[in-house]
C-alpha cells in the first residue's frame, strides 16, 4: 500500500518532534508507530495506572463507514473532514504489584486541542447532536453516532477498557498537540502529547497479493 510506504518513510509521521509533557503523574512513556490492525499511524501514551492509544482513521474509511450506517453522503463527508482517530482508553493500575488500584475518571470537555496556535477541544457527542437536529439526520443514524463516538465522560474500574472513535475537529493533514487530562490515585493528572497528525485525505490502493 501506498500509503504505508509513505508512513515507514516518514511522510506522514513527524515522529522526530513528538514530546511528552507532564505534571502529577508517574513517568509518562510515548510510543508512536503503525498499528498492527489498522496498517495506520498511532501515538499511545502510558503511565503506571493508564494507557491511551490514538490510531488514525482515514476520511474515506470514516465515510464509508457512516454511508453505511444511514448517513446522507454530504453528512457523512462533514464527518470524514474532521480528524477522525480511533481512541483506546485502559485503566492498567490493576497491573502494577508496586502500587494499589485506583479507578480512572475523564472528561473530554477538559482537554485541550492546540493547532497553528488556536486552542479548542475534541468535538464530543453533545457538540455533534445539536448539529444532527439542525441538519434533520434521521433517529437511527445519529443512534449509531453516539454509539460510534468516544463517551465524552467515564469512569473505568482497574482493568477497564473502551474504545471508539475520538473526533478533534481539523483538516486532514492538519499537525496537533494534545493535552489530556485524568484522574486516578487521589489526584488530577495532565500529560501532553505533541505532534499528532489527523490522516490525509487520500485513497489508497489495496496491496498487491500476487
Amino acid at each position: 500500500m501506498l500509503y504505508l510506504k509513505l508512513i515507514k518513510s516518514g511522510c506522514f509521521l513527524p515522529a522526530v518532534f513528538l514530546v511528552v509533557y507532564s505534571s502529577s503523574v508517574n513517568a509518562v512513556g510515548l510510543k508512536t508507530g503503525v498499528d498492527d490492525q489498522a496498517q495506520l499511524p498511532f501515538w499511545e501514551t502510558s503511565t503506571t495506572g493508564m494507557s491511551l492509544r490514538f490510531v488514525q482513521r482515514l476520511p474515506v474509511q470514516t465515510r464509508a463507514y457512516f454511508m453505511a450506517r444511514g448517513f446522507k453522503p454530504e453528512h457523512a463527508e462533514l464527518i470524514a473532514q474532521s480528524c477522525v482517530f480511533q481512541t483506546v482508553f485502559k485503566n492498567i493500575s490493576h497491573a502494577d504489584k508496586t502500587t494499589v488500584p485506583s479507578k480512572l475518571e475523564y472528561n473530554l470537555l477538559d482537554w485541550v486541542v492546540t493547532s497553528k496556535g488556536t486552542k479548542s477541544r475534541p468535538k464530543t457527542r453533545q457538540d455533534w447532536a445539536k448539529e444532527w437536529q439542525i441538519a434533520k439526520v434521521k433517529k437511527s443514524a445519529q443512534i449509531a453516532f453516539e454509539w460510534s463516538l468516544y463517551p465524552t465522560r467515564q469512569e473505568y474500574k482497574p482493568s477497564d477498557y473502551n474504545w471508539g472513535m475520538m473526533i478533534f475537529n481539523l483538516k486532514p493533514g492538519a499537525i496537533f498537540d494534545l493535552e489530556i487530562s485524568w484522574q486516578q490515585y487521589g489526584k488530577v493528572n495532565k500529560s501532553t502529547i505533541k505532534g499528532i497528525q489527523c490522516a490525509p485525505d487520500i485513497n489508497p490502493q489495496p496491496k498487491d497479493t500476487e
